[in-house]
């Protein structure tokens, strides 16, 4: 009895919910994107839109080649959550399960009898008959199981869609080469460099390479625990420490200037700096990063500053950091129109737990202090952003950065959007969801340099359109980059 773990994997998640609420799209290739912009990838497609070639993080203008009839639509994160747990509830009724891995991927931990294959089985065919009997055909998932978590999410991904894939001790490894290294998770690009620079270019070799020879490839401890994971033990999480929260936002056209990008900023921040105080920790440095249209320079800054938490203060810090950008446009060394901002992102970092160090003494400070208090329980109490600062007001009126923030430490707290008060859902949820959006980010951001790097390539002929919106003829999804040359103006 070598099963441990059950693995569900709901398939093309964020498209099969837009083809789940709304049924013109079912058979219909589709893809989900973070805001209707030329300048963004796909964070989703339906498994209609996968036979075209396009897949999580091919670029907007590539999608729109391979497939031509596909329908774009834009993410709406508080529905996936949502629905998210309407799913977990449906598994529970067949077995319990562990804490979620990601907003469409769950572990369920088997015990006794269950491990043994034939129950195994059973209980996987009963879950996907449960999802089908409540939700219908749109919402499918591919099931792994193996004698570990790392083999069982490996296994979920083998067969798609709707797969039921079982590992058992005596299938490793050789059920396993078949698969590429980048198949494998916790293999991304840098580390299949690693790999290949070490003389590894397959997962037989992988799996054959002995124990000390993947610690030295990983450079840690790390090569030696994958080398166990391979082996189908069954280890412990290594234990983590929250380091930094923030948030990123991919600007709408509408928002791409200085004040859009200002604004959004204000409002990322914010909620960042409410998440710090719900969650008990104080800051030591804040992060600030913007991108641009046709430029590889990005506005970057990194302060230092004594732990605190208050709004007002961060946000004083934030505007002072954006007047220099506001100097760049207005003194030539920025040209706002030709380059204008793409994506913005604020991260707290240094964390440190409330109680641990010791806290300001001046009262101008323990007046801000006074005044996120205010602020917060008018917003938990009236919904989120009944009373916001006024830097954020662009943002809000283009519903930009939907705040998604819960107040609770209930284990079913609420969601908080800028438009409703409080949706259910969870501290954990929203971490995946957080963590699933900063994902996104790098995948629009890599769209955005390969469009530029295709663009000045091969130009000649095509119609070109304002940097910041949509072809403004024919098909209007059809985005042509306005190129621009790269320097250091920051």
């Amino acid at each position: 009895m070598t099963l441990r773990c059950l693995f569900v994997d709901f398939n093309s998640y964020f498209a099969s919910v837009e083809q789940y609420d709304e049924p013109r799209l079912r058979d219909r290739p589709v893809g989900v994107v973070p805001v209707m912009a030329a300048t963004t990838c796909c964070i989703a497609a339906s498994s209609e839109a996968k036979a075209f070639g396009v897949k999580t993080g091919t670029p907007v203008w590539e999608a729109l080649e391979r497939c031509p009839g596909i329908k774009l639509v834009e993410a709406r994160p508080a529905r996936y959550i949502e629905l998210h747990h309407q799913l977990m509830r449906a598994i529970e009724d067949c077995i319990p399960h562990g804490k979620a891995e990601s907003i469409d991927e769950v572990p369920c931990w088997l015990i006794g009898r269950e491990r043994q294959r034939g129950n195994a089985e059973a209980i996987a065919r009963n879950i996907k008959q449960t999802l089908l009997d409540r939700f219908g055909p749109a919402l499918r998932c591919s099931i792994g199981i193996a004698p570990n978590k790392f083999l069982a999410k490996t296994a979920s991904d083998m067969v798609k869609p709707d797969g039921l894939t079982v590992l058992e001790q005596q299938d490793l490894p050789y059920k396993l080469h078949a698969l590429e290294l980048r198949d494998l998770c916790g293999i991304g690009p840098s580390m299949e460099h690693r790999l290949r620079s070490a003389g590894i270019h397959t997962v037989e070799q992988l799996c054959a390479a002995p124990r000390d020879y993947l610690r030295a490839a990983w450079g840690s401890i790390e090569g030696e625990r994958y080398w166990m994971k391979l082996r189908g033990f069954d280890l412990p999480e290594p234990a983590t420490r929250r380091g930094s929260i923030g948030h990123s936002h991919v600007l709408g056209p509408e928002l791409r200037n200085y004040e859009g990008a200002r604004a959004v900023l204000f409002k990322l921040l914010a909620k960042a700096a409410m998440r710090l105080r719900h969650e008990h920790f104080l800051a030591k440095g804040l992060s600030i990063r913007i991108r641009f249209i046709g430029l590889e320079s990005r506005f970057e800054r990194d302060l230092a500053f004594a732990p605190l938490d208050d709004t007002p203060t961060l946000l004083r810090l934030l505007g002072q950091q954006l007047d220099a950008l506001q100097r760049a446009d207005d003194g030539g060394r920025w040209h706002s129109r030709r380059h204008p901002p793409l994506s913005v992102a604020v991260t707290l970092v240094g964390l440190e737990p409330i109680g641990s160090v010791t806290e300001e003494l001046m009262a101008e400070r323990q007046q801000g202090k006074r005044v996120c208090r205010v602020l917060d329980r008018v917003n938990q109490r009236y919904g989120n952003n009944a009373l916001y600062f006024g830097a954020m007001q662009h943002a809000l009126s283009h519903d930009a950065a939907p705040m998604r923030i819960p107040f609770s430490k209930i284990p079913d707290t609420r969601l908080e959007d800028d438009h409703h008060k409080q949706a259910a859902t969870s501290d954990s949820v929203e971490e995946l969801w957080l963590r699933r959006e900063r994902q996104f980010k790098v995948l629009g951001e890599a769209a955005h340099r390969e469009s530029q790097q295709r663009q000045n390539k091969s130009d000649a002929g095509r119609q070109k359109v304002g940097a910041g919106g949509w072809l403004p003829s024919q098909h209007k999804s059809l985005p042509l980059l306005l190129a621009g040359e790269s320097g250091a103006l920051f």
